[in-house]
């Protein structure tokens, strides 16, 4: 399949998840909250593990969910597991 010409934004698939898929969004941030609410057990944590999955904190708002053992990025290494 060619690549559109067109951009879609996230906003638009996230519109078009909502009204012509009929996904319901505020079940999914509620969702994601609770999970998140019941993972941070200190103040001031950046960063928390549910599921396979980190949702990055600023303050009380998730900011983004990334897998949590991805490569970063800028370095293309793997996080360590943290020691239990």
């Amino acid at each position: 399949m060619k690549k559109p010409v067109v951009t879609v934004s996230d906003h638009a698939v996230l519109r078009y998840l909502e009204r012509a898929r009929g996904l319901d969004v505020e079940a999914v941030r509620r969702q994601i909250g609770r999970a998140v609410d019941l993972a941070t057990a200190h103040e001031g944590v950046s960063a928390v593990v549910v599921d396979g999955l980190r949702f990055h904190l600023r303050e009380d708002t998730v900011t983004t969910v990334v897998p949590a053992h991805s490569p970063d990025k800028r370095t293309g290494r793997v996080r360590r597991k943290a020691r239990t």
